[in-house]
């Protein structure tokens, strides 16, 4: 082993040898600190019962400590120093905080500054003026002045803005009666002056006025006529709804005058509003035109239509069914009458009953035959109205009533007389007792019936739903459903009464007043539609004209099947009344119904019937 070697060696082990008295002396010291905390020397982490408590002089040195005045300024100095040098340490991470967001900051500002440097060598130099982006104020009437530069963000108020007042004054709108120009004309679909216009009314303005210009910049001379539309039962029921919630009272308590006072200022209010809105959304209409359903000037127009379609036969008057609701005491369209399907005995809630109505159920009963040939039971869902039936209906292949063709049925509670008719449309003999009740004043049905045999309906009902005189003095001035629990009361007591049970039905409820709707007999004005409609179905026939005709088969098939002239029906007279224009036809002509086709073919009906009478409209100047 050379020198060198020997020299390495000896300074590792001198090394050694002063790293293990260093540790031996570091185990001292810690041993040491162990110990005056209290630890055990043999057992580090276990403190002795003697050291848990300390002893009479180190209490007495603790004392003497705290006593000591300089010991305790010295530890207030400590402390003072300690917060100290917190607080500056605090404010010193404040400080660099505050110049880091100062650095960014200048170094964002240096970054638009380059940005705004390379725009200006891109304009030759120019300098930006934030104020070259804003509109220039524009008096009203007069045309949009427009900013210098285009805004840095799309806003479409300040886009908007002015332009409509100017368009409206400049007169841009306005059709000239006098123009050699091919016409273009269009009626704004009167929107009704309930309330606020909504997103619907908005797509549909957009549309139509996107057609408008269109037309006017073909070169068209185009009128587009704005205006509104009372909304008859609509307003009618907003207003009753608000003077019951503000003042507590009914049309009724009111009285005309002052109930027509509170629509028209309703109309006012609201029709204000949605002229506001057509404006907002820049309907290019002919405001010099601006017409209102109940206007002075559209009564005398609809009075003048009225005059001439009755003296060319077109319109006719006739008593047939309609949907009544009793809350409202007035006819409604079959829009109006929302159907819920009734699987089982359910109770439901009825505007002036205060007790729940039982539905679904069919009640069965007998008649009395006359000359002692003994009895025949029927069963209906409305016991009540058997107190307008006028017939029994069986099917005349039924062996079971052979014996009774021609004869008559009794009523138990007047002694009218129930004449027994054949009917194989309307009677299932495999259903029930195979013997069906008529009732032609309150069943879509059993009307048809009676107008094919003769029949007289006999309406039993009042306006406001109580039975009256024709019910009987027994059940008159009965509310229609409490007469019901009254009829079965005295069937029973005369022995008639034979049983009820769950039965599946569709009950018509009116969608505004939740009422249970009554079918009525009531005298209507009608639409006399037997040349358009012939029209209509000879259009459908023309091969020629098939190519235009979109789902010609259904129509087709529907026309085979049903060959039945069309008859519309003026409804919803009530705000007419009230409101003194008891021949305003304006409403009518909005307002109408069909009513002719039995309610067995409604489906179709339904389905085709605007169809065809627009179709037969359309080709009636082909």
């Amino acid at each position: 082993m050379d020198i060198p070697t020997m020299r390495n060696v000896s300074i590792l082990v001198i090394a050694l040898k002063k790293t293990e008295a260093e540790a031996e002396a570091e185990a001292d010291a810690e041993a040491e600190v162990r110990r005056r905390r209290g630890f055990s020397a043999s057992h580090p982490r276990q403190i002795s019962q003697s050291q848990r408590q300390p002893s009479r002089d180190t209490t007495d040195k603790m004392a003497v400590s705290e006593k000591n005045p300089e010991i305790i300024k010295e530890k207030d100095l400590e402390r003072k120093k300690e917060k100290a040098d917190k607080a500056r340490e605090k404010e010193l991470k404040r400080q660099k905080a505050l110049e880091k967001a100062a650095k960014l900051q200048a170094q964002q500002a240096s970054n638009n500054q380059k940005k705004r440097e390379k725009k200006m060598v891109k304009r030759g130099g120019k300098e930006e003026n934030p104020e070259e982006f804003l509109d220039p104020p524009t008096p009203f009437g007069e045309k949009k002045r427009i900013s210098s530069q285009m805004a840095k963000q799309y806003s479409p108020t300040a886009v908007e803005k002015s332009w409509y007042a100017w368009w409206e004054k400049s007169g841009f709108f306005v059709a000239d009666a006098k123009s050699s120009k091919p016409p273009f004309v269009i009626v704004l679909p009167p929107p009704n002056v309930t309330g606020a216009l909504h997103i619907g009314h908005a797509l549909t303005v957009a549309i139509e006025d996107t057609i408008v210009r269109w037309r006017r910049m073909s070169g068209y001379n185009t009128l587009w006529v704005p205006g509104m539309d009372h909304a008859g039962i609509a307003t009618q029921v907003v207003v009753e709804k608000k003077i019951m919630r503000e003042r507590k009272l009914t049309r009724h308590d009111l009285g005309r005058e002052k109930f027509v006072s509170e629509v028209w200022d309703w109309k006012n209010k609201y029709g204000g509003t949605i002229l506001q809105q057509l404006r907002s959304l820049g309907a290019s209409l002919d405001w010099s035109r601006e017409c209102f359903t109940m206007d002075e000037k559209s009564s005398r127009a609809v009075t003048e239509a009225f005059v001439r379609l009755h003296k060319n036969k077109l319109i006719y008057r006739d008593e047939r069914l309609v949907n009544w609701d009793c809350v409202l005491q007035t006819a409604i369209s079959d829009i109006e009458v929302e159907h819920i399907e009734i699987k089982e005995r359910t109770l439901l809630n009825v505007p002036g009953y205060e007790k729940p109505v039982e539905f679904g159920v069919l009640t069965s009963f007998a008649y009395p035959l006359e000359g002692e040939l003994g009895e025949i039971v029927v069963a209906t869902t409305r016991v009540e109205t058997m107190l307008g039936d006028t017939a029994i209906a069986i099917h005349p292949d039924d062996p079971r009533y052979n014996h009774l063709h021609g004869k008559y049925a009794i009523h138990p509670f007047n002694g009218r007389k129930l004449r027994i008719v054949c009917d194989a449309t309307l009677v299932d003999p495999k259903f029930g007792s195979g013997a069906v009740k008529i009732t032609p004043a309150h069943d879509w049905n059993d009307f048809e019936v009676g107008r094919h045999h003769g029949l007289e309906p006999i309406n039993i009902f009042t306006d406001d739903g109580k039975v009256n005189s024709n019910g009987g003095s027994e059940f008159a001035g009965m509310p229609r459903f409490k007469a019901r629990e009254a009829v079965i009361e005295a069937l029973q007591k005369k022995g008639l009464y034979r049983g009820s049970q769950g039965n599946e039905m569709r009950l018509g409820i009116c969608s505004r007043t939740n009422d249970v709707v009554e079918p009525l007999s009531k005298p209507q004005w009608y639409v006399n539609c037997d040349k358009m409609a012939m029209k209509g179905l000879h259009a459908v026939m023309d091969e020629k004209k098939k190519s235009w005709m979109k789902k010609r088969r259904l129509m087709l098939s529907w026309t085979k099947k049903r060959r039945l002239m069309l008859s519309w029906t003026k409804k919803r007279r009530l705000m007419l009344l009230w409101m003194k224009k008891r021949r305003s036809m304006l409403s009518w002509m909005k307002k109408k119904k069909i009513e002719i086709i039995p309610r067995q073919y409604a489906a179709d009906w339904k389905r085709w019937s605007f169809i065809s009478f627009y179709l037969a409209l359309l080709i009636s100047d082909v």
